[in-house]
């Protein structure tokens, strides 16, 4: 690999190095307790209000995406959009600084365009993977991302840990606040790399925006859709995707929320809770990576969701702060695995010639939508029953349905062994 290859490889690592300061902050950690304890003041309202806010901004990225990327392929400017949609993530989070109690609506406005810019930001990022990465090491590469973005939140939270240290509460909102500018300073500083190094492939120029690329993007839309539904198998994969992951993400969003609202954790456990998860997650992704090369992803999936009930189950009953650790552990050992599995099981079942157009739509437009139901159910059964125990047990029903359309799956695929 020449030198500026590799310039180039580490510049889109750094990117998700830079982006999941982001997601940990903002979307996992620190900003959803400040929402429901201080800008909300511990209502339970405060939990539909999170949910709705993780469902609309998923969904509107959801129904764009399509357009976004075929706008970018259109006009040949994908790094424009990235750049456009990385700015938009980091001045609503750096705006989200000033945001304090009673400004809940405000709040919401600013994290959705934050969440859309981080979310469909990714929609450009993934697609120069193909471009940096030869065939050999795409996998290889996607994974290296993987860890970088696992090692660039470890690297976020013992950044902030003094800042938050005091707690997420009223009386230590300046520091929190303060938390959020670092996080979008953290985001611009090692994004920056990508923006300097990567270059779009010359194309004739044309309008980044306009009817012609509104419409291209429709009929390829039209188009993928009528292809996948050629491959029953595939569909009923994207189905059973769409409930696990719909319920994966909610346990991320809510994870916290949860942790100290339920249990009473203090930030510095929080902290401390979600290294360790991360840690976690980084082995799981290794190790049932070498399981799904053993047994085939389709099983590799099932042991997954089997554990993701154990999870649900453990932290319904944990009643120390011990257990829920050890639970946060076990849970971030299964999400790394799931979504190792998970792309293996979409490579499996997708033919060669369809693999751009069909992992353009798993990982842009029913990726994002996966995440719009669980979050919206979430906050709405905590909000009307008053508890979050019960909340957390109505995410069983999507692991439930997965599970089942997962065990109707047949592993057959291109590239699946003879014995499976």
């Amino acid at each position: 690999m020449a030198i500026t290859q590799k310039y180039k490889v580490f510049s889109w690592l750094l990117f998700d190095f830079a982006n999941t300061s982001f997601s940990v902050i903002m979307v996992t950690f620190a900003f959803p307790l400040y929402f429901k304890n201080v800008i909300c003041n511990g209502a339970p309202s405060g939990d539909a209000l999170w949910g709705v806010s993780i469902s609309l901004s998923m969904l509107l990225v959801a129904l764009i995406s399509p357009v976004l990327g075929a706008a970018a392929d259109y006009s040949g400017q994908r790094k424009r959009f990235l750049f456009v949609f990385t700015l938009i993530s980091v001045a609503a989070t750096a705006l989200l600084s000033f945001s304090g109690p009673g400004m809940a609506i405000a709040a919401v406005v600013l994290f959705i365009l934050a969440n859309i810019g981080f979310e469909g930001g990714l929609v450009f990022y993934d697609a120069y993977l193909k471009e940096i990465a030869t065939e050999k090491s795409v996998g290889r590469v996607s994974g290296y991302g993987f860890a970088m973005g696992y090692l660039g939140a470890l690297a976020i939270l013992l950044l902030l840990k003094p800042l938050l240290s005091k707690g997420i509460v009223l009386a230590n909102a300046p520091n929190v606040q303060l938390s959020f500018l670092v996080a979008a300073l953290f985001f611009a500083i090692f994004a920056a790399p990508i923006f300097l190094v990567l270059r779009d492939q010359k194309k004739e120029k044309r309008p980044a925006i306009s009817l012609a690329a509104l419409g291209s993007s429709i009929r390829e839309v039209k188009y993928t859709v009528r292809h996948i539904m050629s491959y029953p198998d595939l569909v009923r994969f994207l189905l059973a995707f769409f409930f696990y992951n719909d319920a994966i993400l909610t346990v991320i969003a809510f994870s916290s929320i949860y942790a100290q609202n339920t249990l009473a954790f203090t930030t510095g456990e929080l902290i401390v809770f979600f290294m360790l998860v991360q840690t976690t997650a980084i082995a799981g992704s290794i190790i049932f990576g070498f399981v799904t090369d053993k047994i085939g992803p389709k099983k590799t999936i099932v042991i997954t969701l089997l554990i993701w009930f154990f999870v649900i189950l453990a932290a319904i009953f944990a009643d120390s702060k011990e257990l829920f650790f050890y639970t946060g552990m076990l849970a971030g050992l299964s999400m790394g695995s799931s979504q190792a599995a998970s792309r293996s099981m979409m490579a499996r079942l997708t033919p060669k010639e369809h693999v751009t157009e069909f992992f353009g739509f798993y990982d842009g437009t029913f990726g994002k939508a996966s995440a719009i139901a669980g979050p919206l159910m979430f906050g709405l059964v905590s909000a009307h029953a008053g508890s979050q125990k019960a909340a957390l047990a109505s995410l069983l029903i999507f692991f439930t349905i997965g599970l089942l359309l997962m065990t109707r799956v047949r592993s057959t695929g291109i590239y699946s062994s003879p014995d499976e």
